[in-house]
């Protein structure tokens, strides 16, 4: 390039006006609870133009008090918005919702991003719905409470169509962290739902251990600080380990058997019953790996325990 040429170059990109932001998509939401609430605040207060609908038309008006338009009818707010996010009760309330205003070609050419809570299978069957009536079709799991959403570092778990999240990623990130995990629709419901057993699990063991704990002493405070380096050191570790011996059906038993385990956790059995703790959920543990070495598993990885999960008839 030479530099008569550089210098025009130059001479024409100190001129040009920057491209303006591109402004915030207007974006409907239908249902109203604690959930749809948070979801349309936290929309409405990142500049989005947002059309709310609630059956109950008093729960409106918090967001129209925020700037949002409260629809008279599910027909109007669909109507406002080319996405559409519904998070209501259930499947069927959310057909009773859509049905009449779908059978009259009302969702033709929206993205419907679907938060409501259902199966798998529900989210499979409302994505054919969906699309025979013309709509593109995303399912979602919100992982966090209300209080959460807008927080970037939330998931919210998408599947489905690639191309409706896409299009309207700017909009869903409003809500937190788009992770989209494929065009199955029901797999953010199945991840969803896993993740929540993950939860529960995780909760009631450490509740467990805190009564443990707590029997002799210390506080829950002082011992979750130390069970929480655990969870993200050493046990995250473990499943980072485990995770490829799953895939490969293959448990390598070189860190710790599951013998070994079966004998360790009636160490655990035993200070439980000694503080007048229940030993409920350390004898389900212990059973579910004795019933693992019973299937041939006993020098085996604790990750070779999912067999029994996968075949629990097989015992």
């Amino acid at each position: 390039m030479n530099a008569q040429t550089t210098s025009t170059s130059a001479d024409a990109g100190a001129g040009t006006t920057p491209a303006p932001a591109p402004s915030p998509a207007p974006v409907t939401v239908i249902g109203l609870g604690n959930m749809g609430s948070a979801l349309a605040a936290a929309l409405r207060d990142r500049g989005h133009p947002t059309t709310v609908w609630n059956r109950s038309p008093e729960k409106a008006k918090p967001l129209a008090d925020r700037g949002a338009h409260v629809a008279s009818t599910p027909e109007e707010a669909v109507a406002a918005s080319g996405l559409v996010l519904a998070c209501v009760l259930d499947y069927d309330a959310l057909h009773t919702v859509l049905d009449p205003l779908a059978e009259a070609g009302g969702l033709a050419g929206k993205s419907l991003v679907n938060l409501t809570s259902g199966s798998p299978e529900q989210a499979d069957a409302m994505a054919a719905w969906a699309d025979a009536h013309g709509a593109g079709y995303l399912d979602g799991g919100i992982m966090t409470t209300p209080p959460g959403v807008g927080n970037p570092e939330m998931m919210f778990l998408y599947s489905g169509s690639e191309d409706v999240l896409d299009a309207h990623r700017p909009v869903l990130a409003a809500l937190g962290d788009p992770l989209y995990l494929g065009a199955r629709p029901g797999l953010a419901s199945l991840y969803d739902s896993a993740l929540l057993g993950l939860m529960w699990a995780t909760f009631t063991g450490w509740l467990h251990g805190t009564a443990m704990v707590t029997a002799d002493g210390p506080s829950a405070t002082e011992f979750t600080r130390v069970a929480l380096r655990w969870l993200t050191g050493a046990v995250s570790g473990f499943m980072t380990t485990y995770a490829p011996q799953v895939d490969a059906g293959r448990y390598p038993g070189d860190d710790a058997t599951v013998d070994v385990q079966i004998a360790t956790i009636d160490h655990l059995v035993h200070a439980a019953r000694a503080r007048g703790v229940d030993d409920t959920l350390p004898g389900l543990l212990k059973s579910t790996m004795e019933r693992a070495a019973a299937k041939g598993h006993g020098q085996d990885s604790y990750a070779s325990v999912i067999e029994v999960l996968r075949n629990p008839v097989a015992r």
